[in-house]
């Protein structure tokens, strides 16, 4: 083989090298990149019968393309803190550290409340009005900080409206966190979050004195304030007792059971929900519809008798 040739052939396998490495590191950050994939997980209270879900998501691609945007729901009660809190409180759990929770439940949207960044000593961040309905969340997994949102980058520019903080203030915040932002440059820190005070169950020798907190929807089951360990331990009920409830001022007795099919279809039953309540249910039924309960009203279960 002449020296030309050997050049050639020297050349040639450098280059397919080349081409080889640039192939293997062209598929490596693709695969990086996947798994580093910032999260946002939205919830609100707009509901789907508008454009305000659509538009906020917008505005989160317009500035992190990237992102992956995930919905706890848009249906939470208007206006209602408690719902929106024990929402997140459930799913928050499930997220990783790094996770961008944009929460816009927002009652006071246009006066002097803060927008916030807050960080949990888990390392999720939650872009949120400051109304309290951060506070089982952070009471959980511990309060790393706050920053209110007021420098104009972290928004959608300085035309900010007076009602709809979801687009021009906490969708934005949440999009420049999720592409790396500092969220100490978001603003001034606070120091301490506003706080919900959430009913609690009183429980003495007499019994339980509780509420209905929420429904778990689209199924009308009533959701107490009353923990299921409080319920076997402290009031003492076991798998299949009658339990003697009054709810809003009428009596009514219940089976204890494990799971809906346990009774009948149409009837009704006491059982720990998924998040450890006490609930009543009607199997393939409503029970907030067939009681014409909702929300605070009250409930009052008996210890059991010896």
């Amino acid at each position: 083989m002449s020296a030309f040739s050997r050049r050639s052939a020297v050349a040639l396998l450098i280059w397919a090298a080349l081409m080889l490495a640039g192939c293997l590191r062209s598929s490596r950050p693709a695969e990086r990149n996947s798994f580093a994939q910032p999260t946002i997980v939205f919830m609100t209270d707009f509901g789907t019968a508008n454009d305000a879900v659509a538009i906020c998501k917008a505005v989160i691609v317009g500035i992190a393309p990237d992102a992956r945007i995930m919905d706890i729901t848009h249906q939470v009660t208007p206006f209602s803190i408690a719902d929106s809190s024990r929402f997140l409180f459930g799913v928050a759990a499930y997220y990783p550290a790094g996770t961008v929770f944009l929460v816009v439940v927002d009652p006071g949207v246009g006066t002097s409340r803060k927008a916030v960044i807050a960080k949990s000593k888990k390392g999720q961040y939650f872009v949120a009005p400051d109304n309290g309905l951060l506070t089982p969340l952070m009471d959980r997994d511990g309060f790393d900080g706050a920053h209110e949102i007021t420098n104009t980058k972290w928004m959608i520019g300085d035309n900010v409206s007076s009602t709809f903080h979801g687009r021009d203030i906490f969708s934005p915040a949440a999009a420049h966190l999720a592409e790396g932002w500092d969220w100490t440059q978001a603003g001034p820190q606070v120091s301490e979050l506003v706080r919900f005070t959430a009913p609690i169950a009183t429980i003495d020798e007499k019994g339980a004195a509780a509420q209905v907190i929420a429904l778990d929807d689209p199924y009308g089951n009533l959701i107490t304030n009353i923990q299921g360990d409080d319920f076997k331990t402290k009031l003492g009920y076991a798998f299949g007792d009658e339990v003697a409830i009054t709810m809003g001022g009428k009596p009514y007795t219940f089976p204890f059971e494990k799971t809906f099919a346990t009774v009948p279809k149409g009837q009704t039953l006491v059982y720990i929900d998924s998040r450890g309540r006490v609930a009543i249910a009607v199997n393939q039924g409503d029970a907030s519809k067939k009681y014409g309960v909702a929300p605070s009203v009250p409930v009052f279960i008996p210890a059991k008798r010896p």
